[in-house]
């Protein structure tokens, strides 16, 4: 008898669970937060692997991928197919993969690996101060979603869904630039 009524508990939790993953109402994923809660991402000044220097705001008028990376980096070996893809994806449309490598060996480890992953967008080699300016950087990989109008819209911590990252770029790329926005940001990200 206790092992009929234990079946029928568990039968009546599976439908019932049912119930609910199948709900219409079911919540929806946010992609982005609000543009009223966005904050600047703060502005670098750091090297590509020719020496040039980059700066984030070089990039201000498009939305930016922001990946904090390193070679060694399981979850960041997984994620950059798709960023490479994006990438192609949706260039035209005004959006950049921006790879900032954290590796210690610097380009003597980044060369290389990038060369084998033939990685389509521009890496700069990262430092521990860029990683404060950014919150202290605890995880790798950790990847920004940058507007337009150079705010933070959405922040991915270790290895995230393809499909959040594709939700958060279309979401930014539909919206427009507002020019009003478009001020220099500093490096301490005022």
């Amino acid at each position: 008898m206790k092992r009929y009524f234990r079946f029928a508990l568990i039968g009546c939790a599976a439908v019932a669970l049912g119930f609910v993953a199948c709900s219409k109402s079911a919540p929806q994923r946010v992609s982005v937060k609000n543009e009223n809660t966005r904050h600047r991402a703060p502005d670098f000044e750091l090297h590509d692997a020719s020496g040039k220097v980059v700066r984030l705001s070089d990039y201000r008028g498009k939305v930016v991928l922001l990946d904090f990376w390193a070679t060694w980096c399981g979850p960041c070996n997984i994620e950059i197919p798709w960023f490479e893809e994006f990438q192609r994806t949706y260039k035209s449309r005004g959006f950049e993969v921006l790879g900032v490598s954290m590796d210690d060996d610097g380009w003597k480890a980044i060369t290389p690996f990038a060369a084998e992953k033939k990685i389509n967008y521009r890496v700069v080699l990262g430092n521990d101060k860029t990683g404060d300016q950014y919150g202290g950087i605890e995880a790798l990989p950790t990847t920004f979603m940058i507007d337009r109008d150079g705010r933070i819209a959405k922040t991915f911590v270790g290895l995230s869904d393809k499909k959040e990252f594709q939700d958060a770029i279309e979401s930014l790329l539909q919206a427009p630039e507002r020019s009003a926005r478009l001020l220099p940001v500093r490096p301490n990200g005022s």
